[in-house]
């Protein structure tokens, strides 16, 4: 039963992507297969589970590698036809351009230079900001043409200007070369900003360089410092619960906690790290991590910002999925080890039931113990605990919420209105099951008050990632689901975890 309503909605699904693509021809086509092939294989691999038909692992991998090839080649397919479509409308406009009356081509520029007080949607100007100044508006608006973005409105915005018109070339090509010409004009005074209005619009926003981000002060500084040694104290205790004992009652067991609690803070770093090797990478400096305490699994992960300006949503990208690439990894490796050492008398022991809590944890216990989950308690390797806590932390950070690791993702891939939606359904989400778990309440209130707001803009906010990009994001949002929800009972029955 569960099975057939999981195929239908999954029809249901993919024939209204099919309805809502149909009206943009070919391109609207193409998009739709791209989510076809992506998704295929997970409906295959699950529906085949739920019946009890278990593939091997190197026939789900051909799956997944084959699927995400065609994906990538559809991918190349669309951006060709969309290159195409904009080097027409191109030579379009340039060609209505060079036929429109001289003395109305004239009149329409005098009206783009002047300034208008009319507020865009979606934009608030700041009381009692500085306006920028004439001069300085001037070589602004010089920096515009008809091959790059023919402005049609002048709008004052902070201590800048909103520039709204007609996006004529590239993205990527066309923020370049304004990004030059502004540079060349005004040197590092000003950012320019090439993104989208609330009507999906592109436009240009110049602000000076005074709003860049700022470094990290002492006191917050201190304030991480504080926070790692908290996050260290929770970590032995955290420690400590797993061993059955509560640390801080009984300091004097601070080696029997030590190994384990250095596991989870390794987890951690490697995660930061991962962030932080791509940010040198681009360049791009972060501060200091942040890191969120708790006494159940040591630490929800660290929260972190950019004090630099992203140059284009790549890079965002790649920075926001290193760290839950990196930590993810080390997790996913500990379990696997742990799995395949855990024998009779290992240092834990579990009850079957605490497997039918994840997914993938399930899945992975089911190939590597077989028969041991059908028995009542399974000894286990302190690797398994270690790696299942990574998990679950890394799955955490990928919620597609806000400045997490997953909102990041989603705003880079999708960009940021599918991301305020993806947050506001999160909180939900969270808030659901708060009832039945007390962590997810906490994480639900951490994300609320401090991680809500989504990443500010990156400079070329309009060019996305790639399609191999895209393919990984959704892999990795896809683990944070499988790690996350629980088995069903039926499920957990056909592959034989429990009695």
């Amino acid at each position: 039963m569960i099975t057939a309503i999981t195929v239908l909605l999954a029809l249901i699904f993919l024939g209204w992507g099919f309805y809502r693509a149909r009206p943009f021809g070919k391109l609207g086509l193409l998009a739709w297969l791209q989510s076809v092939v992506l998704m295929a294989p997970w409906i295959l691999a699950f529906s085949l589970t739920a019946v009890g038909i278990y593939l091997n692992l190197v026939a789900v991998l051909f799956m997944f590698v084959l699927s995400t090839g065609i994906y990538i080649y559809l991918g190349n397919r669309l951006r060709a036809l969309g290159q195409d479509a904009i080097l027409s409308r191109r030579a379009s406009a340039i060609a209505n351009s060079q036929n429109t009356n001289p003395s109305e081509t004239k009149a329409e520029d005098t009206t783009d230079s002047e300034t208008t007080t009319v507020q865009p949607e979606g934009i608030v100007a700041e009381t009692g900001a500085v306006p920028i100044p004439a001069e300085d508006l001037r070589a602004i608006q010089g920096i515009f043409g008809i091959d790059t973005f023919f402005t049609t409105e002048t709008i004052p915005y902070q201590e800048g200007a909103v520039f709204r018109g007609n996006l004529r070339g590239e993205p990527a090509e066309t923020y370049a070369k304004l990004s030059a010409n502004l540079q060349e004009r005004l040197g590092e005074q000003y950012r320019l900003f090439l993104v989208e209005d609330q009507n999906n619009k592109p436009v240009v926003i110049v602000l000076p360089s005074s709003r860049d981000p700022k470094p990290m002060t002492v006191f917050q500084k201190v304030i991480a410092v504080v926070l790692l040694l908290v996050t260290f104290a929770a970590s032995l205790e955290s420690a400590g619960l797993m061993r059955n004992f509560d640390f801080f009652s009984t300091p004097n067991r601070f080696m029997e906690v030590l190994p384990l609690a250095l596991g989870i803070l390794s987890i951690l770093a490697v995660h930061e790290l991962g962030h932080w090797v791509m940010a040198q990478r681009y360049n791009i400096r972060l501060s200091l991590p942040f890191f969120i305490p708790t006494w159940q699994i040591g630490s929800f992960g660290a929260l972190t910002r950019f004090e630099s300006l992203l140059p284009n949503r790549t890079v965002l990208f790649d920075i926001a999925f290193a760290g839950p690439a990196a930590g993810g990894l080390l997790s996913l490796g500990m379990l696997v080890t742990g799995l395949v050492l855990s024998h009779q008398g290992s240092l834990f022991q579990l009850p079957t039931e605490f497997f039918k809590g994840s997914i993938l944890v399930g899945t992975l216990a089911r190939l590597a113990l077989r028969e041991s989950l059908q028995q009542p308690l399974v000894d286990l390797h302190p690797l398994v605990i270690l790696g299942w806590l990574g998990l679950v932390i890394t799955a955490l950070n990928l919620l597609p919420a806000g400045q997490l690791d997953g909102g990041r993702i989603v705003q880079a891939i999708y960009g940021r209105k599918i991301a305020g939606r993806t947050t506001v359904g999160s909180i939900i989400v969270l808030g659901l099951f708060a009832i039945f778990n007390p962590l997810a309440l906490y994480w639900a209130i951490v994300v609320l008050f401090l991680q809500r707001e989504l990443e500010r803009p990156c400079l070329n906010d309009l060019t996305e990632p790639d399609d191999a990009r895209a393919a990984l994001g959704l892999l990795a949002l896809f683990l944070m689901v499988a790690t996350l929800l629980p088995l069903t009972p039926g499920l957990a029955g056909r592959l034989g975890i429990g009695t």
